[in-house]
């Protein structure tokens, strides 16, 4: 077992007299000893056909997952692509191993528009996948 240190900055922002605007940086850390343990990487991917539907959902996409972070501090998006081969966006993520991906999916459905995830099989040495596509 080794350790990982954890650093979660949060920036808060105030109007103080003379409507000059304050800038605090606070930080928090932590020590998870399984942390390599406790963590999964997993893909989500967003489908050509419907980022082609709906162009604006990869920053609403973007958005919402850095809003999940500041929620919850152990999610976090390694890397965001295009797939040229498929077409598809593609996201990173690192999640504790006891998160359900498909409650965060649940989620994100409240805020684009109408589509359908599913969870393609992959090879065990691949990470897990969650498509978003348009319904069918």
């Amino acid at each position: 077992m080794f350790s990982l240190t954890l650093q979660v900055k949060r920036m808060t922002l105030a109007t103080v007299p003379n409507n000059l605007l304050e800038c605090t940086v606070t930080t928090r850390s932590h020590v998870d000893m399984d942390a390599a343990q406790a963590n999964q990487v997993v893909e989500l991917r967003l489908t050509y056909r419907y980022i082609k539907d709906h162009p604006w959902t990869v920053q609403a996409i973007n958005g919402f997952l850095s809003a999940y972070f500041m929620e919850k501090p152990d999610f976090a998006v390694q890397r965001h692509y295009d797939d040229l081969e498929s077409g598809m966006h593609v996201w990173i993520c690192d999640i504790p191993a006891n998160m359900k991906v498909t409650v965060l999916l649940r989620r994100l459905q409240a805020d684009i528009p109408p589509c359908r995830h599913f969870q393609p099989a992959v090879e065990p040495p691949a990470r897990p996948q969650y498509v978003i596509d348009s319904p069918e």
